[in-house]
């Protein structure tokens, strides 16, 4: 495999609304800006498939950016940092060795999702990622889909299957009609997630949104055909075809935490300008809070002003920043998980689906290290980005540790990686 060496001035990790309005802000200064992301395409879990909408915020954000000299590294997956300074990242065509002055970590977020009897059937997945397939071309129209869990992506999710012929059964959402009714009076406040509030409630006008209501098991013969729901402490099944579920998100803090970056509460801690507790690197979009595109922009915009010395004009940001902000407290008090959940899993529940594990065997040992000593699990390809957000919530383990690699590396990839640190230490 081809390895190469690339150098910026800055580097931007991650190519959704926050990496894009980085680069945007950074390249302004004429400065060699490069974004690296794992997708094929820039705009994230979030704008996939709309850049090309010419109408769309996230086409007018990627003008901005062609706009500017920034150079595009898609479909290449940061997995090391050898030395400080430098990453290590797979592509398609190889390896490269990226040098950078300052980086940016606009890494995201992904669903959380929590085990319960049947959730390893098929056609039983994340919301998020039911969209996303429909997106790349998977035909769900006449489908019969229910979507259950917590959090506003189960309206956007219901709106964008619908508009593509779905039959959306019902909404179910674990928190109160009341918590819902006081979260929407925070939406109301706020101009731009009005607009959007007021296009769901017009698109999702048809569809049942039940409340206090969470999955409990899902049935069929290898695909899933129904879901039994705890709806007002009784039990009722429903026929699906999909059942689409997401207990909202939890932030990609891997390449942060091998960085050596502290956490707080879960997320990446920075200060006013987006600044992490290591030198030269920023962190800016939901690794720092699950807040959304507006602010994931405005976070983007401070990082990389900053990043290129415009602390000045990175302040006249923060006003905005402090409104959105305030809406992200109110997103993560409103759809926190309720006690119930953690009773959804049986013992003979598979927890870590990469390695077979049930929760029954996970639960003989009292750490997240004890458990992957003995079960294996968290060592499978998703490297418990699937079951380690899970067990925090069900058994209030916390990883304690982030290797390298923090994706799934080819082997000829590592060797050449290996090969090249030692010739690098030869010749120091």
């Amino acid at each position: 495999m081809v390895s190469a060496r690339k150098q910026f001035d800055v580097l931007i990790v991650g190519g959704g609304p926050a990496g894009i309005a980085a680069a945007v802000s950074a390249a302004q200064s004429g400065k060699r800006v490069g974004i690296v992301d794992d997708n094929p395409a820039l705009g994230g879990q979030i704008w996939r498939g709309e850049t090309a909408q010419s109408n769309s915020e996230a086409a007018a954000w990627l003008a901005k950016l062609h706009a500017w000299d920034v150079e595009v590294c898609a479909g290449t997956r940061v997995f090391d940092q050898p030395v400080s300074g430098v990453l290590r990242a797979e592509s398609g065509d190889g390896t490269y060795q990226i040098e950078y002055g300052k980086l940016i970590l606009a890494t995201g977020a992904r669903e959380r999702f929590l085990p319960f009897p049947g959730w390893t059937l098929q056609n039983v997945m994340g919301a998020g990622a039911l969209q996303a397939l429909v997106k790349s071309g998977l035909p769900v129209s006449g489908k019969r889909v229910a979507i259950a869990g917590t959090g506003p992506l189960l309206l956007a999710v219901a709106a964008y299957l619908k508009n593509d012929g779905a039959k959306v059964v019902a909404i179910y959402e674990q928190v109160s009609r009341t918590a819902l009714a006081k979260f929407a009076l925070k939406v109301a406040a706020q101009r731009g997630k009005l607009a959007q509030a007021l296009w769901l409630r017009k698109e999702l006008r048809d569809i049942p949104l039940i409340t206090n209501a969470w999955p409990v098991a899902a049935r069929g013969n290898g695909v899933v055909e129904s879901v039994v729901l705890c709806r007002g402490g009784k039990h009722e099944e429903i026929a699906c075809d999909y059942l689409a579920c997401g207990f909202h998100l939890v932030p990609n803090t891997e390449l942060a935490v091998l960085l050596g970056c502290r956490l707080q509460n879960g997320y990446v801690q920075v200060d006013d300008f987006q600044q992490t507790s290591q030198p030269n690197v920023f962190c800016a979009g939901e690794p720092t809070g699950i807040g959304g595109v507006e602010l994931s922009l405005i976070e983007g915009q401070i990082a990389g002003l900053v990043a290129i010395g415009k602390e000045g004009e990175a302040q006249s940001l923060f006003s905005a920043r402090r409104k959105m902000r305030s809406f992200a407290e109110a997103l993560d008090r409103t759809f926190a998980l309720r006690p119930e959940l953690k009773s959804l899993a049986s013992t003979g529940t598979i927890v870590c689906r990469c390695e077979d594990v049930k929760y029954g065997q996970m639960t003989q040992h009292r750490s997240w290290r004890a458990a992957k000593l003995h079960t294996r699990c968290g060592m499978g390809p998703c490297q418990g980005r699937v079951c380690g957000p899970a067990t925090q919530f069900l058994l209030g383990w916390t990883p304690e540790s982030v290797r390298p690699p923090i994706f799934p590396v080819a082997l000829e990839n590592l060797i050449s990686e290996t090969h090249e640190e030692k010739e690098h230490t030869f010749v120091m």
